[in-house]
């Protein structure tokens, strides 16, 4: 059970620490993203594989022909999720659907009956495929300090973390204080300075310095 008061460990150390192909490209992510350590690409991962297992528990009853209820509404929340987040792209899979519905012919209960096969639908494993595909980088992409970034709203990854740390960066006018703080998509467009701070920022192509407003 543990002390109610320290929190529990939300991510996965890899079985193998010394693997030397991993230690690099996890370097190689830390100072694409500037992470603060390896921490945090292994809660991005952990975060990742824990959709993977509900996903391929899902997928699997499907195949079994007979998802229940519950495993068909358990898939709508977590694509639903994951989109809102802009994990995962939204629309993703509908155009792959959508052709192979087309091209492939009817099933025998569909002739007979008109009712669509379970097995059959090409509804029930819409996005699920996608979802597997994701990787750590679908993650580190949706950090607030990567959105700070992107909106050049700091000069650089590392300056995005010390904005965010010191309390100048706000979400619809809610201070976030939280680097690795997931921005869903509605929240995206809110991200700006916290009050009338002002943060220097600087133009590497005019080399000149502006200040920043909300």
């Amino acid at each position: 059970m543990g002390h109610p008061k320290r929190k529990k460990k939300r991510h996965e150390r890899p079985r193998r620490p010394w693997v030397a192909q991993r230690i690099k490209e996890e370097k190689e992510l830390a100072e694409k993203y500037g992470l603060k350590n390896k921490r945090e690409i292994w809660k991005a991962a952990s975060f990742i594989k824990r959709y993977r297992r509900e996903v391929r528990a899902i997928l699997a009853e499907i195949a079994g022909g007979k998802p229940t209820e519950h495993t068909l509404r358990k898939k709508e929340e977590i694509l639903t999720s994951l989109r809102r987040r802009g994990i995962l792209k939204a629309g993703v899979g509908m155009a792959m659907a959508e052709a192979e519905s087309k091209a492939e012919p009817e099933s025998k209960k569909e002739v007979e009956t008109g009712e669509p096969s379970l097995s059959t639908s090409p509804d029930l494993d819409l996005g699920l495929e996608d979802v597997l595909a994701l990787g750590t980088e679908d993650v580190l992409e949706r950090r607030l300090q990567t959105q700070v970034h992107k909106k050049k709203l700091s000069n650089s990854l590392k300056h995005a973390r010390q904005l965010i740390v010191h309390g100048h960066i706000a979400i619809n006018n809610r201070r976030v204080t939280i680097p690795s703080y997931m921005v869903s998509l509605e929240e995206e467009r809110g991200i700006g300075y916290y009050g009338h701070a002002f943060i220097p920022t600087a133009t590497k192509e005019k080399g000149e310095v502006g200040e920043g407003t909300d």
